[in-house]
């Protein structure tokens, strides 16, 4: 690594009379390390010292990343993680623009798993909360998004992290979509655990109606309103939302992505519990609604996810929103807002639903009154368009890591046991355990095997063959900490055994998990033609040949061209994004002065080439 910090974390004590949740392998949490990012794009610029980050990662490593700059600095963070409904997530795989002549033309592709055994699952969710706070600025609060199956526990995790007297609302999210309950209620509602880092919390209340049915007369302690319904009062929303339904079928928000959460939920959350500029967090991004909105509120935000396919969708949902909102701020005039000294400048919308403001009048000599320029928080302001996109331990081999695991089967040519709880297969006579995946392997990541290796076997081999090894472990991995080995062995060191690690970046860095895609490129008068793409993955799980394939803007999600590509960021001065029922055009001007030129074609799994062109 090219930097060895290590941050460090105040254990909160036990709280008397209070309970704290215990599960098998519980391990404080008290430290971590530094982990590196690399920057691989951007788009668009920075506006005020400031350009939005997405990364690509673990999110306890990406967490660790960002802690160096951003520990306590934080003004908001939601979260959607796994519930642990024991269920696969798959978004449905769809050619562009008409059918290919062949039987396959759409497929379910799994993005990600959520099946969790009571503890892993636990102590996953206990870190991450544990980085979370420590992120939170003073004024700062979380959001967690969960279900019946593991809200309970959570809760108490909560407690113990951020303290029992710092919950603010246990908030029912109530919708009507989906079938009735056959053995038991219909179960339509999500709870939102909103917790503060201190009390000195922003907020912000939203205001709702609420209708006077039938009119009783006037109050003269209320003010009244009266549109086609009636008429009615604005009070403080209220712990149980009615008002926001899920996504329809229809909606233009849908990105196909499983488990994707309405932009009127965030769009609340956000506008009551930050401030315009404020900085938001989501590190179980998926399909980025968060992000979305936090860009067209005009605040700030980072997000992360494990998993390339919610990069992909994410990034081509900011820059499509990007250019609407930059092609609106073009079409209206700015605004300045100045609150210093004699530069204070009066600030006034330009029209109701307008996002955009401009300098009314000048106070130069009202020093006074400096500090009386306030937006309110319910309008809106100018948004922060611009991104970058890292990743972090700059891991290129998993764009999924459900089928991380059957890669490694395949290419290591391992025996699998689909029916082990301990290995997941044997290669060459050793034991093979594939430790996580998109991530650094850990010494927290030995517990789970440790607790299940069969000890009363190897104390029987131990005593008819004292001198040999009980087992013959190869552990397969994405890295790991430089210990983990020993750490492993001192830990049994009752036993004699053969340890061997295999780091699929270090000893396999020329291992092939995947087809690799094909493209024709070329330049003819002055313009790129894509003449030909072939996404050799894609088309193995549609069963399609090269010759089946009548045109192959079909495969693509998007096109992204850097024309002066400078080695180590790309840049895109074109982003071809097409709609849903759209293709992307294939054919591209190139400009003068135009050097490297680097394309990026993403297919409809999410997964890209990229070449350089010259």
């Amino acid at each position: 690594m090219s930097e060895q910090l290590t941050f460090e974390f105040k254990e909160r004590p036990t709280i008397k009379g209070f309970p704290e949740l215990r599960w098998t392998g519980k391990r404080p949490y008290r430290s971590t390390q530094y982990y590196p990012a690399q920057l691989r794009e951007r788009y668009g610029e920075e506006r005020d010292g400031w350009i939005n980050r997405i990364y690509w990662g673990d999110n306890l490593q990406v967490m660790s990343h960002l802690l160096k700059e951003f520990r306590g600095k934080v003004d908001l963070i939601y979260i959607d993680p796994p519930f642990d409904s024991k269920a696969d997530y798959k978004k449905k795989i769809k050619l562009r623009g008409q059918t290919v002549t062949s039987d396959s033309s759409s497929f379910e592709e799994k993005q990600y798993g959520d099946i969790w055994t009571n503890d892993e699952y636990l102590q996953f969710m206990y870190e991450r909360l544990i980085l979370m706070r420590e992120m939170l600025s003073d004024e700062g609060s979380l959001y967690l998004h969960c279900d019946w199956h593991k809200s309970h526990y959570l809760r108490i995790i909560l407690d113990e992290i951020f303290g029992v007297d710092n919950l603010v609302n246990e908030i029912a999210w109530c919708y009507k979509s989906g079938g009735a309950g056959e053995r038991g209620y219909a179960k339509k509602h999500d709870t939102i655990l909103m917790y503060s880092k201190t009390k000195e919390f922003y907020f912000n209340p939203i205001k709702e109606k609420s209708y006077m049915f039938p009119w009783s007369g006037e109050n003269p302690a209320q003010t009244y309103y009266k549109d086609d319904k009636g008429r009615y009062t604005l009070v403080n929303v209220k712990d149980y939302w009615t008002d926001i339904g899920m996504i329809a079928t229809s909606s233009y928000e849908r990105q196909g992505y499983p488990t994707q959460k309405p932009e009127s939920l965030l769009d609340r959350i956000i506008t009551a519990s930050s401030r315009p500029g404020g900085l938001i967090f989501d590190c179980f991004m998926g399909s980025g609604t968060t992000q979305a909105v936090a860009m067209r509120l005009g605040r700030r935000f980072i997000g992360a996810d494990i998993n390339l396919g919610a990069i992909q969708i994410t990034t081509k949902r900011l820059i499509t929103l990007a250019a609407e909102l930059d092609a609106e701020q073009e079409a209206k005039p700015q605004f300045t807002l100045l609150t210093g000294g004699k530069d204070y400048q009066k600030v006034e919308r330009v029209a109701e639903d307008s996002m955009n403001y401009h300098v009314a009048a000048s106070a130069e000599d009202n020093e006074d009154r400096v500090n009386e320029v306030e937006i309110d928080d319910s309008t809106k302001v100018l948004p922060y368009t611009g991104f970058e996109v890292y990743n972090v331990n700059n891991y290129e081999f998993f764009r999924n890591p459900l089928e991380a695991r059957d890669l490694l089967i395949e290419a290591l040519e391992i025996q699998p046991f689909p029916q082990s709880d301990i290995w997941d297969g044997e290669l060459d006579g050793r034991m093979v355990k594939i430790m996580p995946v998109n991530r650094i392997a850990t010494k927290a990541d030995l517990e789970e095997l440790k607790a299940n290796l069969p000890y009363k076997t190897y104390e029987k081999r131990k005593e008819e063959n004292p001198k040999q090894p009980v087992e013959k472990i190869t552990l397969i991995c994405m890295g790991h900490e430089p210990d983990l080995k020993a750490s492993l062995e001192a830990e049994l060191s009752e036993y004699k055994l053969d340890i061997e690690i295999v780091d699929i970046l270090r000893d396999k860095a020329d291992l092939q998990l995947k087809r690799d895609s094909e493209a024709d490129i070329a330049i003819k008068g002055g313009r790129l033609v894509i003449r030909a793409f072939y996404p050799l993955n894609l088309m193995q799980k549609l069963s399609l040949q090269k010759e089946f394939v009548e045109d192959w803007r079909q495969l693509v999600e998007s096109v992204m061209i850097d024309w002066n590509y400078d080695g180590a960021v790309m840049q895109p001065s074109v982003m071809d994004v097409p709609g849903k029922k759209e293709m992307v055009k294939g054919i591209y001007d190139i400009p003068e002065g135009a050097g490297t030129i680097k394309v990026k074609i993403t297919d409809l799994l999410s997964e890209s080439l990229e070449v350089e062109v010259r």
